[in-house]
């Protein structure tokens, strides 16, 4: 009978197979821990104080630069803005990104910046309870060092301070800093310009209460982020290398799939949509993103790999639930004679046929349901509206930030408490998630050991083979597992690094070996996939004399249900009493 490649390649084939895409994945491992730079790069900045002397009446811009030719008036101290009596309306803090002889480059992808106050500790102006900063601030940008600087963006913003200080609030303590919190600032979705020039200004107005109560303010410092161009390249070779790899075995795939002839079943459609949300993932448009100022790519990446998620997880319960036989099952024998007795209780087939029976047709029914995709809702439909929920939050933040790259949805009390009960959420079910597949792969194990009760009254030969088929199929689960087990870690992860800049200090370090590892393992493992679970060409038992093989035909019945085409569903499909009958 036909089968899959799993069943039907040899032990030897099957060994080397695997070597070659465990020596795959130590190689993504290698390259991510001795190419590839770190992922991002931290580079602190300091701002300078300047005063703005262009008069109210003025329409235009001016933009104050804190270092080179056209450098603006500077203050060291507010002390010193008390003694040439300056208003805080008119300082101004600048910072330039980047540091000076340096440039900014497409390949750094994105650029996060991490706004930190220096508060002094004042009995006549201490931080009130509930304290929100309101800042005015503008982005602009050039690409050369004497032309002039363009708008980008500009807003007011609010930032809550969150500030604690550590020891008793008598004279003798005036001038020590508050511990405040780091405060999201802005996030640019492309880098596509050689340098840009915030200037902060904090207005003071008294009778609107505005800045009034946020503490002596002496410096304002800034933590620009962005990724490593190095890390960039190499992240970039490894999808163009991918992509084409994914397309073609997704392509071999289907194809002999279509050859068949019988419709694909559930597994089928499901493993190709797998493939499908791979290529969708790899293709390497990014590469545009290095010529095209696309401020969207951030989002558009996000949402690519929601899609690859919420497919990724909705094939692990499909694949498991599609391999999950009926506990209380009947095993018959087909005696020389004709009569049937159970594997089990040894009596007559006359005794137990009407019980038999009613099994096999609700045994039938069954194998009709479960190759609909529509069985599933319940386990698919969580992992679809978690999806759902992914994009929703991802929408509420970047794809505001498209036109105001100022804002966070960490801005408000509101809208921390939001995103940070969305993180614990997130990765508490995601551990769920995890438990309940372990579950179902218990089960499928369970199951398949009881299968293995039938295996005693083959012949040697055939038990053997069979035997390979089991310990073939545990050893893919456990492989599913173990690709569960590190996409749940990576998933939290990557949830809890994306926002420890938002609630402190605490964080994850997570070198590029961990990324590119984990990319390269999700390929291989679809690539696997689609080439294990192939139809294979092969047929087993065709060196067999016809004796031996009718022999065995009598003992199939033990483990598969018959089949009326000859391009029936694999024997591991079969196995587990999932065959979609005619």
């Amino acid at each position: 009978m036909a089968g899959a490649i799993i069943e039907n390649m040899s032990t030897k084939k099957l060994v080397i197979v695997g070597v070659t895409l465990l020596l795959f994945q130590a190689f993504a491992f290698m390259v991510g821990g001795l190419i590839a730079p770190s992922p991002t790069s931290p580079v602190h900045y300091l701002a300078t104080k300047c005063v703005d002397t262009v008069k109210k009446q003025q329409q235009k811009t001016e933009w104050l630069l804190p270092w080179g030719p056209n450098q603006c008036d500077k203050i060291q101290t507010f002390d010193e803005a008390v003694v040439k009596m300056i208003e805080a309306n008119n300082i101004v803090f600048a910072v330039h990104i980047p540091p000076p002889n340096k440039e900014m480059s497409p390949w750094f992808q994105f650029m996060l910046v991490i706004l930190q106050f220096d508060i002094a500790f004042s009995r006549r102006n201490p931080i009130e309870d509930g304290a929100v900063v309101h800042i005015d601030v503008g982005l602009a940008y050039r690409d050369d060092t004497v032309s002039e600087w363009t708008e980008m963006a500009h807003s007011f913003e609010q930032r809550k301070l969150n500030c604690n200080f550590t020891t008793t609030k008598t004279s003798e303590n005036e001038g020590r800093y508050y511990e405040c919190d780091s405060l999201p600032f802005m996030e640019v979705g492309s880098v596509a310009h050689k340098y840009y020039l915030l200037n902060i200004r904090l207005p003071v107005n008294e009778r609107k209460k505005i800045n009034v109560g946020i503490g002596e303010i002496k410096d304002i410092r800034l933590i620009g982020i962005h990724q490593n161009g190095g890390f960039t390249k190499v992240w970039f070779a490894m999808k163009t290398f991918l992509t084409p790899s994914i397309l073609i075995i997704m392509i071999w795939y289907w194809r002999r799939i279509t050859l068949m002839s019988r419709p694909p079943v559930l597994l089928e459609k499901v493993i190709l949509a797998l493939g499908i949300s791979m290529t969708f993932i790899n293709i390497p448009v990014e590469w545009f993103s290095v010529g095209f100022n696309w401020t969207w790519m951030l989002l558009f990446g996000d949402i690519r790999q929601g899609i690859f998620y919420s497919m990724l997880l909705s094939f692990w319960i499909i694949f498991c639930g599609e391999h999950l036989m009926e506990t209380q099952f009947f095993e018959t024998l087909v005696l020389g004679r004709g009569e049937l007795k159970m594997c089990e209780l040894c009596v007559p087939a006359i005794k137990i046929f009407s019980a038999l029976e009613r099994h096999l047709t609700k045994k039938l029914q069954d194998q009709t349901e479960r190759n609909r995709f529509s069985v599933y809702w319940k386990q698919v439909g969580p992992v679809v509206f978690g999806s759902f929920c992914l994009f929703i939050f991802d929408m509420c933040e970047r794809g505001v930030q498209l036109t105001n790259p100022f804002f966070s949805i960490w801005g408000s009390d509101v809208g921390t408490e939001l995103a940070m009960a969305f993180i614990i959420v997130a990765g508490i079910c995601a551990c769920l998630y995890f438990l309940f597949l372990c579950f179902m792969v218990f089960q499928v194990f369970r199951n398949i050991s009881g299968k293995r009760m039938s295996l005693p009254a083959m012949s040697k030969a055939r038990r053997l083979h069979y035997e390979g088929l089991i310990f073939r199929f545990k050893f893919l689960m456990l492989v599913t597992l173990a690709c569960a087990a590190l996409t749940v870690i990576f998933f939290i992860i990557s949830q809890v690094n994306e926002g420890h800049w938002h609630w402190g200090e605490h964080t994850v370090q997570v070198n590029s070996a961990f990324f590119t590892g984990i990319y390269g393992m999700w390929n291989l493992y679809v690539f696997a996939i689609m080439f294990l679970y192939a139809p294979s060409h092969k047929r087993y038992g065709d060196e067999q004399s016809s004796g031996v093989a009718g022999a065995n035909s009598g003992e199939d019945i033990q483990l598969t249900t018959t089949i009326t085409h000859v391009d029936g569903p694999t024997e591991i499909y079969k196995m587990t009493g999932k065959e979609a009958q005619e």
